[in-house]
């Protein structure tokens, strides 16, 4: 997903030739006359176009994880994957397939989530709370729970927390789906009533039931 943008970079070379000529040309004619101002201006005009073909603009390549063109979107998906990454990470390091598959489930839901607002950027404030608070606990309470797993932490407390994580995890794992369900809403409806539409010209043909 990620973009490669070219931005021009000027270089300062063209302005110091110009500021120099612009001098040169100062001290030897008579500014204070018109034709002497007229011709320090166009001698400067022409050093700096000169040193500007010399000397051209640097495109500079830079790569970015997204472009939709809003920069607080940008920064959104950016952080969106970021977090679905540490979610990969986390995943890969659980052995338990019940919690697998839900994290799965969590994984697959934000990626498709990412690409969705990277096509519409509009969308990105119907995810907002997603990104900034679902989705941040979520991986929060993944990774608390990885690491009691980890250093295998026993006991009344660390039991009851597990059992509450394994039991929820799936829960959370329906919430991504339904966020990305709700992304789809207003598609859905038009699809729906074009698809209406077309039954009923069908019928008016005799070619539907």
């Amino acid at each position: 997903m990620s973009k490669i943008i070219r931005t021009e970079k000027p270089s300062v070379l063209p302005f110091y030739g110009a500021a120099g000529a612009c001098l040169v040309l100062s001290a030897a004619l008579p500014v204070y006359q018109v034709w002497g101002l007229a011709l320090t201006l166009a001698g400067t005009a022409a050093a700096f176009l000169a040193a500007r073909r010399v000397c051209p603009p640097r495109v500079v390549e830079r790569e970015v994880p997204f472009h939709t063109g809003v920069e607080d979107v940008d920064q959104m998906l950016t952080d969106i994957q970021g977090k679905l990454d540490a979610l990969h990470a986390l995943n890969e390091a659980l052995p338990d397939e019940t919690m697998s598959a839900a994290m799965n489930r969590m994984e697959k839901a934000g990626r498709a989530i990412v690409e969705t607002v990277e096509a519409n950027p509009a969308k990105a404030k119907q995810v907002r709370r997603f990104a900034n608070y679902y989705l941040p606990d979520a991986v929060h309470i993944l990774g608390q729970y990885a690491t009691m797993a980890r250093r295998q932490v026993r006991g009344e407390n660390a039991a009851a927390i597990r059992s509450e994580v394994e039991q929820n995890v799936g829960q959370i794992a329906t919430a991504f789906e339904n966020q990305l369900d709700a992304l789809y809403a207003a598609e859905s409806m038009d699809l729906s009533a074009d698809l209406t539409v077309l039954q009923n010209m069908l019928r008016g043909q005799g070619l539907g039931q």
